[in-house]
């Protein structure tokens, strides 16, 4: 089992709508609003490192009111 912490970026006001999405994802254990640098941290699990990057690449980037991403592998 893969697992990472995705940190979030949004657009001001568009937070409500970054975890909603975030949440209907497959693979997404937990998405939480934080305060401080991000607004938001996800936590992904998978069966693989591959598909964490296909998560974030295809699926978290695509959505409306995100402005940056980092994501944290665990080791």
């Amino acid at each position: 089992m893969a697992k990472a912490y995705i940190l979030i970026e949004c657009m001001v006001g568009r937070t409500r709508e970054v975890v909603t999405g975030l949440s209907r994802l497959k693979g997404i254990k937990s998405v939480d609003t934080v305060t401080g640098p991000y607004d938001v941290i996800a936590i992904v699990e998978v069966g693989t490192l591959n598909e964490i990057g296909d998560i974030v690449t295809q699926h978290i980037h695509p959505i409306a009111g995100i402005t940056r991403t980092v994501t944290c592998l665990v080791v």
